[in-house]
């Protein structure tokens, strides 16, 4: 958790059902395609529910992906504040160096609101097309990508976007985000560890790469619910906070589901309830101001709208006006149940049937390469006092991870892993490897027969991450 704990209060006395929370617990747990990780609900601005399923902690800061874009948003809106940009000014008179090279009309019409809003006139995401064109330089590579049509008049969701939003709050900042963001907003709301990744020339990627907890998302819902103010504070321009959390452009009809083709403020989308910020793969701040209740939530999934189907279907009915009958004893339960929250751990036995000597030394990637992980040219067991020792190598950089007994084993090294699983015979070793800070497991088999091992991603990375990588950043 962050320095300064929120304020905390029981579900019933919130006027929360706290039935409803554990339907919805039971419901994400049985969810065959869902991998919960975080849940946080505030209600009335207090906590009123907040759990974390093992091996995940609260602490522990998370690739959050497109949830970093309302990040920059807040950014941009509080440079707005300030006086350091303006929504109507084009784009391209931030980066005058740009001037000569930039001759379409349209990408010179680009403006601010347009980029912070994805209606820059492209009709996909400009990011493939930008990184062809400047590799080097990504906010010259979008501006040399002519938009089909005039900006404002069509939504695409646009990577290449955000990151020009955030290079021009960096830009007229002269400061990267984090440090920009630290004394006006991360350390007011009182956000810890707060870490992104970077492009080739060193700028914050703004639409993805932000690593941090799920109480920061929870804080920074619960700020756009509060109209920009927080304990008493404006952090954010109210003006902003409304531009930002209404339509701006209507949504695209390619997009997954109906959660996402009601429209699109500055980064977060309108929902059929409320509004929120969506991170690949099921992170998620829905702020609902109807009920005056924000949900923070975490996970390895693709099926984000079926995630989002849970929500609307167990938590919404959770909010009510009055405490529940017989509230005392479900509050009870429920607290019970999040303290107790876990990821069932892969099947197998700890110890390898027979004598484990026969399992020490290395195995090759089966077909002579791993599809999943191309680069990673070797796997090493050895035997440990405290059990098994797995060691992935990735061009020569050696990833190590640790098998203990029963459940899940953490091992923190440079890449904080947790492992679970075994042997399911004496042939056979499968593990789930869970990259504690991003949301991503790799599902790994070894055979001792050929002595090859195999490994493929639950959901795979976004952004082609190496083994080292998959952390948040640290200086």
């Amino acid at each position: 958790m962050s320095a300064r704990s929120l304020p905390t209060s029981t579900p019933a006395d919130q006027g929360v059902d706290a039935r409803a929370v554990l339907a919805f617990l039971d419901a994400v747990d049985a969810a065959p395609d869902i991998d919960p990780h975080s849940l946080m609900i505030l209600r009335h601005g207090r906590l009123v529910a907040c759990g974390w399923w093992a091996p995940y902690t609260p602490p522990r800061p998370q690739l959050l992906y497109s949830i970093s874009k309302n990040f920059t948003a807040a950014a941009a809106g509080i440079a707005a504040g300030e006086g350091l940009i303006r929504l109507d000014d084009p784009v391209l008179s931030y980066f005058p160096e740009l001037d000569a090279d930039v001759t379409d009309p349209r990408s010179r019409a680009i403006l601010v609101r347009h980029a912070a809003s994805m209606a820059t006139g492209h009709d996909t995401d400009a990011f493939p097309a930008a990184l062809a064109r400047d590799r080097d330089d990504l906010v010259r590579g979008f501006l040399l990508v002519p938009p089909p049509h005039d900006p404002g008049t069509v939504f695409a969701y646009n990577q290449a976007a955000t990151f020009t939003l955030s290079a021009l709050v960096q830009r007229v900042s002269g400061q990267s985000l984090t440090d920009y963001l630290r004394p006006r907003l991360l350390d007011p709301l009182g956000i810890g560890e707060f870490a992104w990744q970077r492009d080739r020339g060193g700028r914050e990627l703004g639409f993805s790469g932000l690593h941090a907890t799920t109480d920061a998302m929870a804080r920074l819902g619960q700020l756009h619910l509060s109209g920009g103010i927080w304990e008493g504070e404006r952090l954010l321009p109210r003006w902003w906070v409304e531009e930002a959390t209404r339509p701006q452009i209507s949504g695209a009809a390619s997009m997954p589901g109906p959660d996402w083709q009601r429209g699109y403020g500055f980064t977060f989308w309108m929902s059929r309830h409320g509004y929120r910020g969506d991170g690949a793969f099921g992170q998620f701040c829905v702020v609902l101001p109807e009920h005056d209740a924000v949900i923070a939530t975490t996970a390895d999934t693709w099926e984000m709208q079926a995630l989002l189907e849970l929500v609307w279907e167990h938590l919404l009915p959770a909010f009510g006006s009055a405490p529940p009958a017989g509230a005392g004893g479900a509050d009870a339960a429920l607290a019970r149940r999040l303290a107790g929250l876990t990821l069932p751990p892969a099947p197998g036995d700890p110890a390898p049937p027979g004598r484990g000597e026969e399992w020490t030394g290395s195995f090759t990637p089966a077909g002579g390469s791993c599809a999943a992980l191309p680069k990673v040219g070797a796997l090493a067991l050895a035997k440990r006092a405290d059990g098994w020792e797995l060691t992935l190598t990735e061009e020569g950089e050696p990833l190590r991870a640790r098998l203990g007994g029963p459940g899940w084993t953490v091992t923190e090294g440079p890449v904080p892993t947790a492992v679970s699983g075994g042997w399911s015979d004496a042939d056979t070793l499968v593990v789930d490897i869970a990259f504690l800070e991003t949301p991503h497991h790799a599902e790994v088999t070894c055979s001792l027969t050929t002595r090859t091992f195999t490994a493929r991603w639950r959901t795979e990375p976004l952004h082609g991450l190496r083994l080292r990588s998959m952390r948040a950043p640290r200086a």
